[in-house]
């Protein structure tokens, strides 16, 4: 058997190497709306719309997989449930599996939901997968490019991005509570780096369903009116969990010193679904 290659191919190769090392720009051109999908009562169908927002047509392969989050809000493939883990796989049809969207268009998957005459109370929940699918036509395609580059060298490069949301079935009678404590301050200085100064804390869920909703954190000081310092939308602790570790970096307003006043970390649920304050709790500046 030969083992002679084509120069550029050979080239190829290096640079793959070279590129496990230097991560390139993600492209970010599929907009997804909404974000996450809730079935709860009798609801049996939903819509999720995707925006091709590139300049040229993209192609997505749609699937059903299941996560589980960790503790620092990071989330892992895995194909078992564990303990107090239900997952909505089973219960889901969707149409289509896979879409190409033009330029500047929208494509619809519609989500179809069954649940069994059976099904526990409860929350189970999958996610929807989106892959992006290699353009293997024209300049993108290996066998082109080596017709092009007869005797010359070239280089395929690549990026595939995929994206994924929730999608959550309720059941019966499901209800949960939240709370914040180990509030902790932590100074630019402290970390010896360029980032700003962030607040820490752990966000508690008991119960048997997800909690979803708005951050915020503000700075009263002994003598004045409440200053925000940062925002962080769509924070949630899922089923299982009962423990999410967070860190929310803070924008100090010129001149402001976070001294002799009180900050206060606020976690309400979205303001669509009525911005009911979920917990809070301060922590006291020296």
């Amino acid at each position: 058997m030969s083992t002679s290659r084509s120069p550029w191919l050979w080239v190829q190769w290096l640079i793959a190497g070279f590129l496990c090392l230097h991560s390139l720009p993600a492209k970010a051109d599929l907009m997804l709306f909404p974000t996450r999908v809730v079935f709860e009562g009798d609801q049996r169908s939903a819509q999720v719309e995707l925006v091709n927002q590139g300049k040229t047509p993209e192609t997505y392969r749609i699937s059903v997989v299941n996560r589980r989050m960790g503790e620092s809000g990071e989330f892992l493939v895995i194909t078992e449930p564990g303990p107090g883990e239900q997952f909505a796989e089973a219960m889901l049809r969707y149409s289509p599996r896979q879409v190409t969207i033009p330029a500047g268009s929208s494509q619809t998957v519609r989500i179809l939901l069954r649940k069994p005459a059976d099904l526990a109370p409860g929350e189970y929940r999958s996610h929807l997968q989106f892959d992006r699918v290699a353009d293997a036509s024209g300049s993108n395609s290996v066998e082109q490019l080596g017709q092009d580059k007869a005797g010359g060298v070239g280089v395929v490069l690549s990026a595939l991005v995929g994206a994924s949301i929730p999608v959550i079935v309720r059941h019966g009678d499901t209800e949960s509570k939240v709370s914040l404590d180990k509030l902790a301050w932590q100074p630019a200085a402290s970390r010896g780096d360029n980032s700003p100064p962030a607040i820490a804390f752990d966000i508690h869920r008991d119960g048997n369903r997800s909690v979803y909703g708005d951050l915020s954190v503000s700075f009263t000081p002994k003598v004045g009116i409440p200053i925000e310092l940062a925002k962080a939308s769509g924070v949630a602790v899922y089923t299982p969990n009962a423990l999410r570790h967070a860190r929310i970096p803070l924008s100090l307003p010129d001149g402001t010193v976070l001294a002799g006043g009180v900050v206060r970390v606020s976690y309400r649920e979205r303001a669509e679904s009525g911005g009911k304050l979920l917990a809070e709790s301060t922590l006291a500046m020296p």
